[in-house]
């Protein structure tokens, strides 16, 4: 901000902003005049009511200088940002201004979250949006301020820009075409989406309305919706009017944005003709074909990183990460691996292909012994001439980082036999000297670590080929960013500060699962990743950018709270929310509560335990596993004291004889509710502090108590889990966030779902993250059904999830649900159809792609029953993950193959006339609507 001389000017700010109580907007800026972007020394703006507007204003006297840059800011009254406007302006000053010359700033306040701002800048438009204006650099012509005018500058924002159209303004004076659609103002292009325009208007001429216009390659006029604009002069009491007007209007307001539809399905989950066992990343590619030649925009998959924690088909679960950075050899295709594939390899390749090619879906442990035994064989013969190319020479300096420890400890794992890195004694603690040490050319496992590089440089070949292929064909493809990552993991191991390892991540009690979910991964530490500014998330996002287009952040509440639950327990009902504000034994002793042994510790009774297992098993639980108190009270054993005791424990010898499978697993669920039969959670950290156990009120514990303690408790409770935490956790997210989303251009989604705090949708708005709705699971209170028509725009619309049954199974399972569904949703009269027939499911798929949401996003599953053609398979068949299960196998498959899809004309057919009925279709332009 260079000075000219020592005349002074004046900037009147001012912007329309609706704060909530203790909120300001504050101007911040470059250099000592705005602060230095510092909000304890910005200029803080006035506020007054303005019609329906709530108008923040204020004059700041500067120096003249040639131009200066500043951004709009709330701040609390601890000078805390609670959020930026979209972006920081420069404000260019004319030459030759007089001293005490007033400049006028008015900004249409936008959100960073603006839906036009995050397309345009995203990876994901790069590639969907065809034909996008490459227009910009363009200089604009700057007036000087002339007697009895004023210098008027607009500017505004497009991202929806084609090539060949250009914006303009239309208004009620000559020099802005006194609103004839043929005499408008051109603008220029700063960039592609940000145009500007500079013109001097009469003072006699103020107020004007106005409107921005795009100007088509046909030559026709599109004028922007809503009312007009107006530019006035501010009310300054009879001083001189402003020698400069900058108006930075936001954004064009379109009537109608740019709304896409995708197909949901795991990489896995693909079967083709070439495919061994499971689904590929070269599937991708025919898929992408499909996408293309029906008009959909999009490829959403499951996370895709190494999960081969432990050898089984429990390594099947996508979300459990090995390393976050390295790619599942399961989805590797052998017969690329080489140009020149020896005749008895290829014949090996064939035979696996044909033994695995199952009905019942992927044979998770035989399909990674075959690709692995196969894959190293090639290796064996001809992989050491890869490793000596340009290509793998590039791919492993850029990959060092994160290759070199994650073949050391899948080489470490081997030799000791488990992931359990806490257990490798002096190499639990990795440096980089061990780390060159073990993978130094002169160890006897070298061989075994080139393998595991080359593994990783083709996984990287083929997905990145994969990846072009759909960007070439305008399809993005969108990834899976787990929320957690295997305590068993190259990245627990390498950087054990970022984690607590003695607890797990899951979630509370909600729609999936009514005892809460635990996952078993570490949760963050937060404090400790702040400290290098998100290194370990900036990196691990850019690395997913080599792939992918835009991603889904698995379980965003993770980002603003997650559920921490006890290492010892095996469900997730015994959890609290971490970061959080607890119950303090002062606040609940001033409420008269104060034996907190008794709300702690599990209430077990005479009573209790009759009721749990009945009066002939209950006197032999309480001698097997419970030791008598005073009082009539019982507490566990100490060898049962927890959940993981308890699931582990056997419970078929000595009660009644040998008890029956599902009487012995009766008993055990029986011993959990005990355990579970808590009022409150003491924090391990501070004796003096609690946690409401969720749904305390539920428990005979509470039931027990007095009825004041009941009361305030419930009322505790409630507050804890719905209203306390608001102002933390969004400050949480505004850290946190942030720093995931400016990693990478990816456009973000969050998966919203599950119990909503109030501050996430607004953060996420904010933000500009793209949120989930799945009908079945509405976001509004006491609905039963979510209605497609009134979903937001800055969403994903989706009748079902990997999380769920499909559509289908959804339908079928509850007869009274499907007719109150078939009623109220989808307007049928009469008794509803028992099946979900090709006519229901079009039905509510075509009520999904017409709904406002950005991206109208199908599972497979959904599509494929849509066909007269293709054969049917049994909706219980089709669901990849039942949620309540913690032992779930993911190995579903597609019964039939990419091939015999791409040949269902019909389907092809019916799903071209849908997208297009929706005005969602982007497909090949000879058969696209008008």
């Amino acid at each position: 901000m260079a000075l000219q001389n020592d005349r002074k000017l004046l900037v009147h700010f001012r912007t329309s902003y609706f704060t909530q109580w203790g909120e300001h907007v504050a101007v911040c800026g470059e250099g000592p005049l705005f602060g230095n972007w510092d909000v304890k020394k910005a200029h803080w703006l006035s506020c007054r009511h303005l019609g329906e507007e709530l108008l923040w204003e204020g004059l700041v006297p500067i120096p003249v200088v040639k131009e200066f840059t500043y951004r709009l800011a709330v701040v609390n009254e601890g000078f805390e940002v609670l959020k930026w406007a979209s972006e920081r302006h420069t404000v260019v000053l004319p030459e030759g201004l007089e001293d005490g010359a007033l400049v006028d700033v008015d900004e249409v306040w936008t959100d960073e979250g603006h839906p036009s701002l995050v397309l345009a800048r995203s990876a994901f438009a790069r590639v969907v949006w065809r034909n996008r204006s490459t227009a910009g650099g363009a200089r604009v012509l700057r007036q000087q301020p002339a007697a009895n005018e004023v210098v008027v500058r607009f500017q505004v924002h497009d991202g929806e820009l084609k090539e060949g159209e250009t914006v303009c303004i239309l208004g009620g004076t000559a020099q802005l075409g006194n609103w004839q659609l043929q005499e408008v103002l051109a603008m220029s292009p700063l960039s592609p989406s940000c145009w500007e325009a500079e013109v001097r208007l009469p003072l006699s001429s103020l107020p004007c309305t106005y409107k921005y216009g795009i100007r088509r390659a046909d030559g026709s006029l599109h004028l922007e919706a809503g009312e007009n604009r107006m530019v006035a002069l501010p009310a300054n009491d009879g001083a001189r009017p402003p020698a400069l007007v900058a108006r930075f209007d936001g954004c064009f307001r379109r009537a109608q944005r740019w709304r896409g539809a995708g197909m949901a399905v795991p990489v896995f989950s693909l079967r083709s003709a070439q495919s061994v066992g499971a689904g590929e990343f070269l599937d991708l590619m025919p898929l992408v074909d499909l996408c293309a030649a029906t008009g959909f925009s999009l490829i959403q998959v499951l996370p895709v990183s190494d999960t081969s924690v432990r050898g089984t088909w429990r390594d099947s679960y996508p979300y459990s990460s090995l390393c976050v950075f390295a790619l599942h050899p399961l989805y590797l295709r052998l017969q690329a691996l080489s140009d020149n594939m020896p005749d008895d390899i290829a014949a090996d390749i064939e035979a696996a292909r044909k033994a695995l090619d199952l009905e019942e879906g992927v044979d998770y442990e035989r399909t990674m012994e075959a690709k692995l035994r196969i894959a190293r064989a090639v290796f064996d013969r001809q992989g050491h001439g890869d490793l000596e190319s340009r290509e793998f020479q590039q791919f492993k300096a850029d990959s060092w980082e994160w290759l070199q420890p994650y073949a050391v400890f899948c080489m470490l794992r081997r030799l000791f036999g488990s992931g359990e890195h806490w257990n490798w004694g002096s190499l639990s603690r990795p440096t980089q000297e061990v780390l060159d040490r073990l993978s130094s050319p002169d160890q006897e496992w070298h061989a075994s670590m080139r393998f595991c590089w080359w593994l990783q440089y083709h996984l990287h070949r083929q997905l990145l080929q994969a990846s072009r292929y759909a960007a070439s064909r305008h399809v993005a493809l969108k990834g899976d960013l787990p929320i957690g990552v295997d305590k068993c993991s190259v990245d627990t191991w390498l950087c054990p500060k970022l984690f607590r390892m003695d607890v797990s991540t899951g979630a509370p009690p909600d729609y999936f699962d009514p005892n809460g979910q635990n996952w078993g991964f570490p949760t963050y530490n937060w404090e400790e990743m702040a400290k290098d500014g998100y290194l370990w998330w900036r990196r691990r996002l850019a690395h997913m950018a080599q792939y992918f287009h835009a991603y889904r952040i698995d379980h965003i509440l993770g980002f603003f709270r997650i559920w921490e639950i006890p290492g010892d327990c095996s469900s997730g009902i015994l959890g609290r929310f971490r970061p959080s504000i607890p119950l303090s034994r002062q606040e609940l002793e001033s409420k008269g509560i104060w034996d907190f042994d008794r709300l702690c510790q599990p209430w077990i009774t005479d009573e209790v335990l009759r009721e749990v297992f009945g009066a002939e098993l209950a006197s032999e639980v309480a001698a097997r596993y419970l030791q008598e108190q005073a009082g009539g009270r019982y507490r566990f054993r100490q060898q049962y004291a927890s959940e993981a005791a308890l699931a582990n424990a056997s419970v078929r010898c000595g009660l009644a004889g040998d008890l029956p499978p599902e009487e012995a697993e009766a008993v055990r669920r029986g011993l959990l509710a005990l355990r579970q039969n808590v009022v409150l959670l003491r924090d391990p950290e501070d004796p003096n502090a609690f946690y409401p156990r969720f749904a305390l009120h539920t428990t005979s514990s509470y039931k027990a108590l007095e009825p004041h303690w009941r009361d305030e408790l419930r009322h505790l409770h409630d507050d804890y889990y719905h209203h306390r935490q608001d102002a933390l956790w969004r400050q949480q997210s505004h850290r946190t966030l942030p720093a995931l989303m400016g990693a990478t251009d990816m456009l973000v989604c969050g998966e919203d779902l599950g119990m909503i705090p109030a501050c996430v949708h607004p953060v996420m708005q904010e933000l500009g993250l793209i949120g989930l709705r799945i009908q079945r699971m509405p976001a509004e209170e006491n609905a039963l059904f979510g209605d497609p028509l009134a979903y937001p725009y800055m969403t994903v619309a989706s009748p079902s999830s990997h999380d769920t049954s499909t559509t289908r199974g959804w339908y079928e399972a509850d007869a009274h649900r499907r007719q109150q569904f078939y009623e109220e949703v989808l307007g049928g009269e009469g008794k509803a159809p028992a099946k979900c027939t090709a006519a229901v499911l079009e039905h509510i798929i075509q009520q999904h792609m017409d709904s406002p949401s950005l991206l109208a996003i199908f599972p497979l599953q959904d599509l494929l029953p849509l066909s007269p053609r293709l054969p049917d398979c049994p909706p219980d068949q089709q669901q990849v993950n039942d949620p309540t299960n913690p032992q779930h196998y993911w190995r579903y498959r597609t019964h039939v193959t990419l091939e015999d899809i791409q040949q269902d004309g019909d389907l092809r057919c019916l799903l071209v006339d849908m997208l297009q009925a929706a005005q969602r279709y982007h497909g090949p332009a000879a058969t696209a609507p008008p």
